[in-house]
């Protein structure tokens, strides 16, 4: 019984199919939305006034994700979104103090309030809808007033 060595076009085809293979299991892989960082609900964050101490902003949001204890009259909330590996969206609050009172509320952290408010009170909320989202958020948000 002889072999015969395998034809090098054939062999070219089958590395060929085997490399498309691995090729497409890379979109198979399941790449969830990640969320890092102070999650702060948006009914608190509107609480917020200046006056109030450390102590009750602290109760009301809870702690900063930043404070340093050189920079004591500064506290940042931060929190970054990643939808599905895509380049994860930022936000900030940054809280300043004078002395022991609020003394100004700076930040992004609601500049997309409706549409981000709505997406973390849906992850809050699992038993109307499913979790979407926050283009399909947006898309929706559009359609029901065109106007923006």
């Amino acid at each position: 019984m002889s072999i015969r060595p395998i034809n090098k076009c054939a062999a070219a085809a089958l590395a060929l199919c085997a490399l498309l293979l691995v090729s497409a299991c890379g979109s198979l892989v399941y790449k969830q939305n990640i969320q890092q960082g102070n999650v702060l609900d948006r009914d608190k964050v509107e609480q917020l006034e200046t006056g109030m101490t450390k102590r009750q902003v602290q109760v009301l949001l809870g702690t900063p994700s930043v404070s340093s204890p050189f920079h004591d009259e500064r506290w940042d909330y931060m929190n970054t979104y990643a939808r599905r590996g895509g380049t994860p969206e930022r936000r900030v609050l940054t809280l300043r103090f004078d002395g022991d009172r609020l003394a100004s509320i700076e930040g992004d952290y609601l500049d997309e309030g409706r549409v981000a408010g709505e997406a973390l009170d849906e992850l809050q909320s699992p038993d109307e809808l499913p979790v979407q989202d926050l283009d399909s958020i947006r898309e929706q948000a559009d359609q029901r007033d065109p106007t923006g």
